[in-house]
């Protein structure tokens, strides 16, 4: 919801409302993994200057992340979760591409089924699937 100076409302956005930020070390590998590899689209990319590290926004099945090239932003190693529709397929998906899966889908917590993902710098991805309780 964006308001003008006046506190007027000029307009509403359906937005994910926390965009986690992972740090990357090397803006053409990174790329490669999570778009090529993953299936992630590229939202914008933004540098200072041409040479300078970069920022981006990427998203899949629409959640959003950020990738910061920016040693200030965050350290390496973070973790984010991703609920899907369907663990398996991604994992069949994924397999397809060549991406190394770190722990392929499971019966994890009640209710949920799923798998981990490591991208090149060491930021593991949890791809969930809530399953229905009822149905077993």
């Amino acid at each position: 919801l964006s308001f003008g100076s006046n506190g007027d409302e000029i307009m509403t956005v359906a937005k994910q409302r926390v965009v986690p930020a992972l740090r990357i070390t090397n803006y053409a590998r990174s790329k490669a993994f999570f778009v090529d590899g993953l299936g992630f689209g590229v939202g914008w990319e933004h540098r200072f200057e041409p040479h300078f590290p970069v920022f981006l926004s990427i998203s899949l099945d629409g959640m959003e992340i950020f990738l910061s090239e920016h040693t200030g932003d965050c350290q390496v190693g973070g973790l984010v979760h991703f609920y899907v529709q369907d663990v398996d397929a991604c994992y069949d998906e994924f397999r397809k591409k060549g991406i190394a899966v770190k722990e392929p889908p499971n019966e994890s917590m009640d209710g949920m089924r799923d798998m981990t993902v490591v991208d090149p710098d060491g930021n593991q991805l949890r791809f969930i699937t809530l399953r229905d309780k009822s149905a077993g």
